[in-house]
């Protein structure tokens, strides 16, 4: 297993309840990353449902509170039909939640074909050098190799919040769907590029929505691109893609988080 693997792991206490126990090499300042976090509960929610041929589409999590210690999950199957599985899950913490979850699973359907996307055309790690993460960069950060492909790097001044940036894990492992909710959230927020300073940036909700069948064995790197479009009013938004190494998109996302005073 990888190190993911094992921090992000989900123990069956009976029907519809897991334990899962909070790794601080994933938190951020406080508590678990909010990628992290949901990939515990996305774990859950998989062995939940209990069916390879009904992989996630969507997950949405809402952060109550912040997850350390040991956390208790409870998953149910809201519905499950002929082609779509929807199912949710709560985790709590001596009672307090601190995390929310609903999430939709289903097989490969006859559909069209359109897209107006594709993958960045930027450098591959091998022609860039690999970030140097600042000393005050979260835990979570020292899990990952980096290399900042397009954008600038955090407390620049940059007149954009925007990141094109590869990452792989440090202790090799090969890419799931835990791993790929991790990876919506892996980089620091790109709105820090427009900062000369941090601040504190808890996310309130991530929505995910995996896009591709994951190939096996596929150990990245994965490019992340992430982009910050409005923060007014103590909220900010953040969008990302991840893409495999060979340009396939394997997930968008969407989270809004704080923008506090404070570090």
């Amino acid at each position: 297993m990888s190190a993911f693997e094992t921090a992000s792991a989900v123990t069956p206490l009976g029907p519809g309840r897991y334990q899962a126990q909070a790794d601080p090499a994933w938190f951020v300042r406080r508590g678990g990353n909010g990628g992290y976090v949901a990939g515990v509960m996305l774990r859950a929610l998989l062995a939940e449902v209990g069916d390879p041929g009904r992989t996630p589409r969507s997950l949405t999590v809402h952060y109550p509170a912040a997850f350390e210690g040991t956390g208790e999950i409870a998953a149910r199957i809201e519905r499950s039909g002929r082609s779509l599985t929807t199912a949710s899950a709560r985790m709590t913490v001596d009672d307090t939640p601190v995390a929310l979850a609903l999430a939709a699973f289903s097989p490969d359907r006859p559909t069209v074909d359109y897209a107006d996307i594709a993958a960045p055309a930027v450098p591959r790690p091998v022609d860039l050098d690999p970030v140097v993460y600042p000393d005050l960069a979260p835990p979570f950060a020292a899990n990952f190799h980096a290399w900042l492909a397009d954008g600038h790097p955090p407390f620049s001044g940059a007149d954009r919040a925007h990141a094109a940036v590869w990452l792989s894990l440090k202790e090799p492992g090969a890419i799931d769907y835990p791993l790929l909710a991790m990876l919506t959230d892996a980089w620091m927020p790109v709105l820090f590029a427009t900062q000369a300073a941090p601040f504190m940036a808890p996310t309130v909700d991530l929505t995910v929505h995996f896009r591709s069948p994951l190939q096996p064995g596929d150990e990245g790197p994965w490019l992340c691109v992430f982009r910050t479009r409005l923060a007014a009013h103590g909220f900010m938004d953040e969008e990302g893609e991840v893409w495999s190494s060979d340009g396939v998109l394997l997930a968008q996302s969407r989270q809004l988080a704080l923008a506090a005073p404070g570090w």
